[in-house]
């Protein structure tokens, strides 16, 4: 198969159809292109994201299947919900962005680097202050140990990373984001490639072709009137 070469001075070049990405590695669509603001909203909007190594070109994937959480159906644990109970933590929105996406940026223990490179952190801190990247934060006596940012489109939140330092931080940050994107009449939320970690919150693996019906369907109705601050 040959893989479509993207433009990097025409954000406005569409994107191959994402039912030609590559089986191997699964959902390889396109290379190169860049990381402006055009060329981010039409990827999520069709269901393509951008990931790749520092060093590399950058890479546009659509996997099949595709990992999401619709919200009316998160499901939260027994341990967990005594935590949120309990109140340790308290949780923000938009309050730190910048900080969020670094500490997702730190190498993980049993990972050698990361994948959100200086360009991909401008990139969505642009996205942030055009108001379509969003964080939320979890403190513990006023410090961050816990967070994660993703892109909203329409009534589809695509969630990209999260991180903790505190056992639990970045589980209460993303079922209190779940809870409100429900209640702000969210629809869809992406967690792009299967983990358990997601999975026990209720996420489910759909086939991509479902996927692209549901954001076209999603994606261009405004959800209600959400507070992100």
């Amino acid at each position: 198969m040959h893989l479509t070469v993207l433009d990097s001075h025409n954000p406005e070049q569409d994107f191959p159809l994402v039912s030609q990405a590559f089986r191997e590695p699964d959902g390889l669509l396109a290379v190169g292109g860049c990381l402006s603001q055009t060329r981010l909203l039409k990827a999520y909007r069709h269901g393509i994201f951008p990931w790749y190594n520092p060093g590399e070109p950058i890479l546009w994937w659509s996997p099949d299947p595709r990992l999401v959480l619709f919200p009316d159906k998160l499901l939260i644990s027994r341990s967990l919900g005594k935590t949120l109970r309990k109140s340790k933590f308290s949780v923000t929105f938009n309050q730190a962005f910048d900080e969020v996406i670094a500490a997702c940026a730190d190498p993980r223990k049993d990972a050698a680097g990361t994948w959100i490179t200086s360009a991909i952190d401008a990139a969505y801190k642009q996205l942030h202050q055009a108001g379509f990247a969003h964080s939320v934060e979890t403190w513990l006596d006023g410090e961050l140990v816990g967070g994660l940012y993703g892109v909203a489109l329409g009534q589809v939140f695509f969630g990209e990373s999260m991180f903790h330092t505190k056992t639990d931080a970045s589980k209460v940050a993303f079922a209190t984001l779940v809870q409100q994107l429900n209640a702000w009449g969210y629809r869809l939320i992406d967690c792009q490639v299967h983990s358990q970690h997601l999975s026990n919150f209720g996420a489910e693996e759909i086939n991509r072709h479902h996927f692209i019906k549901l954001l076209d369907q999603y994606c261009d109705i405004p959800a209600l009137p959400a507070s992100w601050q």
